[in-house]
């Protein structure tokens, strides 16, 4: 990894004590720095979005109703999404971080990372929820469209939410493969990511959702993905590559109730780089301080090759909801992939 697109102007989306809050990015940042690591990477400055960059992916009445309420105090746009007097212009700020996360990427085959809030996966094209203002992500594959004509994407959103606005978006599109590693809907917020949501019309195919059970290990996850991601990539063959970055799966966080381990991201950013080897990485969910920190090193730490790790290496212990899990997904997807 090259790159880390952050600005200390995120802080101004001020959501006081709300999960979902400055203090996060702080953390991040904070351990990068103790650990050297930003000695070693490009820092570079966001620019905010154009409203034509928004009216890609959100209806114009979306856009206008976020700022309208923006320019007149802020509020809560639902029961947990937030916006304060200048979310709106910082919401355009993490939008472009995602941008300029992609471009950068794209032009200098490597990876880069938007260390940047509001998050974005939750908001579908008419709808903030969910934390989420603006669909970072979908904004910036969308930019890559229009301006560089890209044509086929592959997301990989391993946040412990299901990203329902991302999946929305592009629901219909078989040049925009959308897999998703998550808790089981049934338990967690925002109640859809089954399996049998695979994408409709041409996009049928193409939206992947792998949802795991409560108190799923690093071994579970490694099982499934192992099995996964590569034969569906490889068959794919993207042209560029978006990873949804989510901490909120680490044991200690108290949004989910998955049993992930400081391995887990480690092991990931071997695996996606091995796959994509230049790729856009979007920061997501991850609420627990001392996790979000340790784990961004030890996923930066990776991607930079300053870190081996040879825990998937070992023999996993795989519980049998997983094993079901994945029969059902080779069931389901067995006319679009083989695993």
């Amino acid at each position: 990894m090259t790159a880390l697109i952050y600005s200390d102007e995120y802080k101004k989306h001020d959501t006081g004590n709300h999960p979902e809050n400055q203090g996060r990015l702080n953390a991040i940042m904070s351990s990068l720095k103790n650990e050297g690591i930003l000695d070693k990477i490009d820092i570079i400055s966001p620019k905010p979005a154009t409203t034509a960059d928004l009216l890609r992916v959100h209806s114009k009445s979306h856009v206008e109703e976020v700022k309208s309420l923006c320019e007149s105090g802020g509020g809560y746009i639902d029961y947990d999404t937030f916006a304060a007097p200048e979310s709106y212009e910082i919401a355009k700020l993490a939008a472009g971080g995602a941008i300029q996360t992609a471009d950068f990427a794209l032009k200098n085959n490597e990876i880069a990372y938007s260390v940047a809030r509001p998050p974005g996966h939750h908001a579908t094209s008419d709808k903030s929820m969910g934390f989420c203002i603006f669909n970072n992500l979908a904004i910036a594959l969308e930019y890559l469209k229009a301006v560089h004509k890209i044509k086929k994407f592959l997301i990989f959103d391993f946040d412990v939410h299901y990203g329902n606005g991302t999946a929305e978006i592009f629901y219909n599109d078989p040049d925009v493969l959308y897999i998703s590693i998550h808790q089981d809907p049934r338990t967690i917020f925002p109640g859809s990511g089954f399996i049998e949501e695979t994408g409709s019309g041409k996009g049928e195919g193409y939206n992947l959702n792998i949802p795991m059970a409560p108190s799923s290990t690093t071994d579970d996850y490694i099982y499934i993905l192992d099995q996964i991601l590569e034969p569906v990539a490889s068959k794919f063959n993207a042209d560029f590559y978006f990873v949804d970055v989510g901490f909120d799966g680490h044991v200690d966080d108290p949004l989910s109730s998955m049993a992930l381990t400081d391995d887990f991201y480690g092991y990931i950013a071997n695996k996606m780089k091995n796959i994509a080897g230049n790729m856009a990485l979007i920061l997501e969910g991850g609420y627990d301080l001392n996790a979000l920190s340790r784990c961004n090193v030890k996923m930066i730490n990776t991607l930079n090759n300053i870190m081996t790790e040879d825990y998937y290496k070992q023999e996993l212990n795989v519980s049998e909801n997983t094993q079901n899990t994945f029969n059902k997904i080779t069931d389901v997807f067995s006319p679009f992939f083989e695993f």
